[in-house]
Order: C-alpha cells, then sequence, then structure tokens
C-alpha cells in the first residue's frame, strides 16, 4: 500500500506514493534546518545551532532512511548516505541537552 500512487495526486503528471511522501518530507525537513540556523545566526549577529536544528536533523535523516530501507527503492545509497547523519544528529541532540539542560533560553543560544 505505501508503494502505490497516491491516486489524488495523479494530477501532477507524477507517480507519487506516501513513501515518497515521507522521503520528501524527510528531506526539505533535513535541508530546511540550514535555514533555521541562517535565521538564528542572523538574529544573534553571531554563529548559532538552535536546538531545532537537532530536530528537524533528526527526523530529516529518519524519514529519509526509512524511505531508503522500506520503500520499494531500497537504495543501498541512500541507506548509507542518511545512517551517519542519524547518528550524529542524535548524539548532537544529546550533547545539547546535557550541556544546556530541557529548558533553554530560545533566543540566545
Amino acid at each position: 500500500m505505501m508503494n502505490l500512487p497516491i491516486e489524488w495526486l495523479a494530477w501532477t503528471g507524477l507517480v507519487i506514493t506516501p513513501w515518497k511522501l515521507i522521503g520528501y518530507t524527510g528531506a526539505l525537513m533535513f535541508g530546511g534546518r540550514w535555514l533555521v540556523q541562517f535565521i538564528a545566526s542572523k538574529r544573534a549577529g553571531k554563529p548559532v545551532i538552535p536546538r531545532v536544528f537537532w530536530y528537524m536533523s533528526v527526523i530529516g535523516s529518519l524519514m529519509t532512511l526509512s524511505y531508503f530501507l522500506f520503500s520499494s527503492k531500497q537504495d543501498s545509497v541512500g541507506v548509507l548516505q542518511n545512517l551517519f547523519p542519524t547518528f550524529t544528529a542524535l548524539y548532537s541532540l544529546y550533547l545539547d541537552i546535557k550541556h544546556r539542560g530541557w529548558h533553554r533560553d530560545k533566543a540566545t543560544h
């Protein structure tokens, strides 16, 4: 079912499956984290990596990793490409929480 085209999107002329939607969303999430980092740094006037950057990294990596693992694509290059960022993002999020706590200032860190 997850590999079958979504009928109500047929008008686009593209074959879009639920797994592709997960993959697209994950790719947008993973790429969009740089926009979040840019905005936070611009506001702070210095390089800043907000916690939401790490959340977006983890979610985006897991979504694209699941696409390459479980969809009909099952591409080992995609798995390898997303496996390392998933673990590094999880570890970075762990360190951020460990060193700054759960409740930290959104604007200044």
